[in-house]
């Protein structure tokens, strides 16, 4: 009989997976799995609980927030031998999941881990750490990991919302130094992400439409400092309307990107606070973790199917209109 490692994380989101906790575990045995379960039990288990075991497991299976997948994935790329993961999502977002077609009924969910296909996704390291599919610095950053609990619990993504016009008014801007494929670029910021995701924060269709997961590639998006509140006002509009002027704004693919600044700057890897740092280099790990898809899901979020690109390729720096 095949093994699984059940890790979920019992204070996610809204509390969705514990009603559904049996029928769950039934969908696994059923699928032919001798099921081990771990409720985490503090912050970075779930990572220490990966990257340590010493079973023969045939399958790491999570459920909870991004930031739960986060430590798995992260504990997954610690192990000499690694195995496919599986992913319950029970967050407030869900970002990631929703990217990869996972669906946020949890059964439905737990049947793609039994029946689905593992799929070859590209992961990031950030120095020394490492994240699924966001590193970001600047405004709304820390919006995720500020935001008690209790209040996502209740209000969900209406919580980040509220949370994040709480930023409007105190405006980061750092002078950043961003080197990617031969190319350098130094400017004022006020907000940056790498992605592999096509979806931040649970807003939609931001990065562009045609991202794919295993391309070795990630989507980078610069957004300049406003010179004046009304410079401000039209950006945060446009930001709403997907149509940012590319005069404030770069956006390209790379694999490899430095970022380099006189101060410490506070970074955020998928939702959870990265640390403070003055130098960075995120660089793309292709196809390197398994993660079970339904296997129709595939064609749209491999690039092995082809994709119109949206995006300058790597070496190539422009401006973008959304």
């Amino acid at each position: 009989m095949k093994k699984m490692l059940f890790i979920y994380n019992p204070n996610s989101g809204m509390g969705l997976l514990k009603p559904k906790l049996s029928d769950v575990l039934d969908i696994f045995v059923k699928g032919g799995y001798e099921v081990t379960v771990y409720p985490t039990q503090k912050y970075h288990d779930a990572f220490e609980k990966t990257k340590a075991y010493e079973e023969q497991y045939d399958i790491v299976v999570c459920s909870g927030g991004d930031g739960t997948l986060d430590e798995v994935v992260s504990g997954m790329q610690m192990r000499t031998v690694q195995v496919p993961i599986g992913y319950i999502p029970a967050g407030t977002t869900n970002d990631f999941a929703s990217s990869l077609h996972i669906s946020k009924n949890i059964l439905e969910a737990a049947d793609t881990v039994v029946n689905g296909v593992p799929f070859s996704c590209d992961v990031g390291t950030f120095n020394k750490d490492y994240f699924i599919y966001v590193a970001a610095f600047g405004l709304f950053t820390d919006v995720s990991y500020e935001t008690k609990q209790s209040m996502k619990n209740v209000l969900g993504h209406l919580a980040y919302v509220l949370e994040g016009t709480k930023r409007i008014f105190n405006i980061p801007s750092y002078r950043i130094k961003v080197t990617h494929d031969g190319e350098e670029i130094e400017d004022e910021f006020m907000y940056g992400m790498v992605t592999n995701s096509r979806s931040v924060g649970g807003f939609k269709g931001i990065i562009g439409k045609n991202v794919k997961f295993d391309d070795g590639e990630f989507e980078v998006t610069l957004i300049k400092t406003p010179k004046n509140p009304l410079e401000l006002n039209d950006l945060l509009g446009a930001i709403v309307m997907r149509q940012i002027n590319p005069e404030r704004m770069y956006s390209f693919r790379s694999g490899s990107i430095k970022f380099e600044s006189i101060e410490e700057i506070p970074w955020t890897l998928d939702g959870e606070f990265g640390g403070v740092h003055d130098s960075v280099v995120v660089t793309n790990k292709k196809k390197a973790l398994d993660i079970m898809v339904k296997e129709e899901a595939v064609a749209d979020i491999s690039s092995e199917s082809g994709r119109e690109d949206e995006l300058p390729a790597a070496g190539s720096t422009h401006g973008l209109e959304l």
